[in-house]
């Protein structure tokens, strides 16, 4: 089969972190969060019971908003940026696909293992203390949404190796065969309900695969022409699928499971991330900005996992107290949004600096021997597991427990990092070492920063 044909950039430039690509990662995450906190909203009543509700999901004009701040899509096109990246510089170095998923299950599965460990730790003491059995309920479930995002993810990404090596092939190819099998599996999700859960497979993979071709250039090749009538094309043909009654109009009810719609909204933010790439990219090099997001960016996951959690505890330890708690969807329980958000902000700092070292790239000693194949296939599948369940039966706190162990036991599963078989020493090196200069390269034994 031969390789669709469009412009390449050089390797080198492919594989250079591109500061614009963390900013956008950080805005999208901070997105994430506010609309989080604009959600939730809970309830004490008189007979003890308490409630949540989603305020956001109730009010008419939040379906176009909806429109503009899906950016799950958007996510998934930045992972296909830095996925492919990070998969072509390991390989470079020797490493295979089994290397990647160890690497990629290690930084995923260990800050989600904290997570579920401890909130199932607390809930189990808050419950012995006499907490009503629904409030542990509700808190158990507040961790349920970012563990779909996590599955999908981790999915998308441990896929990279096999859909890279389609995409060196056939890169057009391979994204319109992916939105065959969409457009199929949302054609039969009528009849077969239970089939629509593959295209979490296969919407997520295809908007990744938007984020390889921009790794490689493609969208930086395409005329402003071009890219503003991809992203009107795209917003004309979802306002025609969702206005005819195929899809809903709510991004949100089309999240889960995912469908055509979601392809859609990442084609159109690949082509404004493109556009606007030059005002990012001078916005990312100011100083401050490049700090923050230097501390930040690096604790992306444990900032995603936590902040939900923290959410949903924090407004049921409010309910205990004698603090004014107004109505949902009042003015005033809109102006109390503002410090909601900042709260959180403020508890998820302490919850970073313990547990975002998870987060830290593997690290192994020279010539460290890393699992068998068998060792990393097992891991992914302990970890999919209780995740699919939550996902199909909801989160309770014996799954909430299972989920820690299983992930517990991945991480065990994966063991040392195995050291990656790096390319011979050019000449130079060997001429400077002989002049008495010192090398750029570590001495064999020491330990090294594995991640690509």
């Amino acid at each position: 089969m031969e390789r669709d044909t469009y412009p390449a950039v050089n390797a080198i430039t492919a594989a250079r972190r591109d500061p614009a690509i963390d900013l956008v990662r950080f805005t999208c995450l901070l997105v994430v969060v506010a609309c989080h906190c604009m959600m939730v909203s809970s309830a004490l009543h008189k007979d003890g019971t308490v409630t949540t509700e989603n305020v956001l999901m109730d009010q008419g004009w939040f379906v176009p908003v909806a429109w503009a701040l899906m950016i799950v899509p958007l996510f998934f096109v930045l992972g296909g940026v830095t996925g492919l990246q990070s998969w072509r510089r390991l390989k470079a170095r020797g490493g295979t696909g089994f290397d990647f998923a160890q690497l990629r299950l290690l930084r995923l599965v260990r800050p989600a293992m904290a997570l579920l460990a401890f909130m199932w730790g607390g809930l189990w003491v808050a419950l012995l203390l006499g907490v009503h059995p629904q409030v542990i309920q509700l808190m158990t479930a507040g961790a349920a949404m970012p563990l779909w995002f996590l599955a999908a993810y981790l999915t998308a990404q441990l896929s990279i190796p096999l859909m890279a090596r389609f995409h060196q092939r056939a890169p057009l190819l391979t994204l319109a065969a992916l939105v065959v099998l969409i457009v199929t599996v949302d054609s039969l999700r009528g009849a077969l309900p239970v089939i629509a859960f593959t295209n979490l497979i296969f919407v997520w993979c295809a908007v990744q695969q938007l984020g390889f071709l921009m790794a490689d250039g493609f969208f930086e090749q395409r005329s402003r022409t071009w890219l503003v009538g991809a992203v009107v094309s795209s917003n004309l043909l979802l306002g025609l699928v969702t206005g005819v009654a195929v899809y809903p109009g709510n991004m949100v009810v089309n999240i889960n499971p995912p469908n055509l719609c979601l392809l859609l909204l990442g084609i159109s933010q690949a082509a404004t991330l493109q556009l606007l790439r030059n005002g990012i990219g001078w916005l990312a090099g100011v100083r401050w900005i490049q700090s923050t997001i230097a501390v930040v960016g690096r604790r992306s996951m444990t900032v995603y996992l936590w902040h939900l959690p923290l959410l949903v505890g924090m407004s049921g330890l409010l309910l205990l107290t004698d603090l004014p708690k107004p109505l949902a969807g009042t003015a005033e329980w809109w102006w109390a949004r503002i410090p909601v958000f900042f709260a959180v902000v403020s508890l998820l700092v302490p919850v970073v600096w313990l547990f975002g070292r998870l987060e830290n790239r593997p690290t192994a000693a020279s010539h460290a021997r890393g699992p068998s194949r068998t060792a990393v296939v097992t891991a992914a599948v302990v970890v999919l597991i209780p995740v699919a369940d939550a996902a199909f039966n909801g989160l309770t706190l014996a799954l909430l427990g299972g989920g820690a162990a299983c992930f517990a036991l991945s991480v065990l599963l994966l063991g040392r990092v195995p050291t990656p078989v790096l390319p011979p020493p050019p000449v130079g090196n060997v001429l400077e070492r002989r002049e008495g200069r010192s090398p750029t390269l570590p001495e064999p034994g020491l330990s090294a920063n594995l991640e690509p």
